[in-house]
């Protein structure tokens, strides 16, 4: 029987719909114009001229007083494209219930989706390890966020992370510039991750990193004897945990601040999320966030 016929995948899969749609209507983005800025008829704003950009959208007046390249932006009033890339990799098996990374970043996905679609957009839907798991093609159907409830219920986390590489093959395949939302923890090498990034942005796509973590690996409150197990294939290790806290503070905060540096530097929105914030509380903030800098 296919997965998504499963009785019991269905279930799930209607009640993380319902709970997304709950962590929508608890926003109440309908109250504003969307946050999301494309081209339309309506100016908002100036940003930076990116390779790939339409040269139709220059601002030559400005360039002439600046002698600097900039796009001019205008509010969404025609269907602008979401594509969601999520981890589905061994590392996101970390937590318990609600807590837990893929379970969190299920709900995230599903409540874009909702949120996209409701807006009368398209959005897509794209799981990955060390290659892809399952892809959704674009769609602004209602009868959409069934398949990817249906999709992100089915979904096992799986394999490794091989995050880099495949950011650059979905920028080479993807061809409407739209907005791309990568959901992991990035539990891998950084600096691909970041060309990954980087790629999508030479393409001319904005670009969402939501970085989710659960937080034991940014607090690290364990104490006692306790055996760590990798979930990507490294070795086990037997300690107290208390011993390492220092060292393995200063490593995850230099991570932290690296991840931010990069993603600033390529143009992207970091978006920490903490498995143990409410989805409906941290979404909000960020998508308060946009709205202001757009203001701006």
């Amino acid at each position: 029987m296919p997965t998504y016929l499963d009785p019991r995948v269905l279930a799930r899969a209607e009640a993380l719909g319902l709970k997304a749609r709950q962590v929508v209507e608890g926003l109440r983005v309908g109250d504003h114009k969307s946050p999301f800025k494309g081209f339309s008829v309506e100016f908002v704003q100036h940003r930076e001229y990116v390779p790939g950009d339409d040269i139709r959208h220059i601002d030559w007046k400005g360039y002439g007083r600046s002698e600097r390249y900039t796009i001019k932006q205008y509010e969404q009033e025609t269907n602008f494209l979401c594509h969601l890339l999520l981890d589905g990799s061994n590392s996101m098996r970390y937590g318990g219930g609600d807590a837990n990374k893929l379970a969190f970043a299920k709900l995230l996905a599903a409540s874009l989706a909702y949120l996209t679609v409701r807006q009368r957009d398209t959005v897509s839907l794209r799981i990955f390890n060390t290659g892809w798991v399952a892809e959704l093609p674009a769609s602004s159907s209602l009868a959409h966020i069934n398949a990817i409830t249906h999709t992100l219920e089915g979904t096992e986390p799986g394999d490794r992370t091989r995050i880099g590489p495949l950011l650059g093959e979905v920028a080479d395949r993807l061809g409407r510039r739209g907005i791309v939302c990568l959901i992991s923890d990035c539990l891998e090498d950084l600096e691909p991750i970041l060309d990954g990034l980087r790629h999508l942005r030479f393409r001319g796509h904005e670009v969402i990193l939501f970085h989710v973590l659960h937080p034991d690996e940014v607090n690290f409150p364990l104490d006692g004897n306790i055996r760590f197990v990798g979930l990507e294939g490294a070795e086990e290790l037997r300690t107290r945990p208390q011993l390492l806290r220092p060292a393995y503070l200063r490593v995850v905060k230099r991570y932290l601040a690296d991840i931010q540096a990069g993603c600033d530097r390529a143009g992207v929105d970091y978006v920490k999320m903490l498995t143990n914030r409410p989805l409906e509380v941290a979404l909000s903030e960020y998508l308060v966030r946009r709205l202001q800098m757009g203001r701006k």
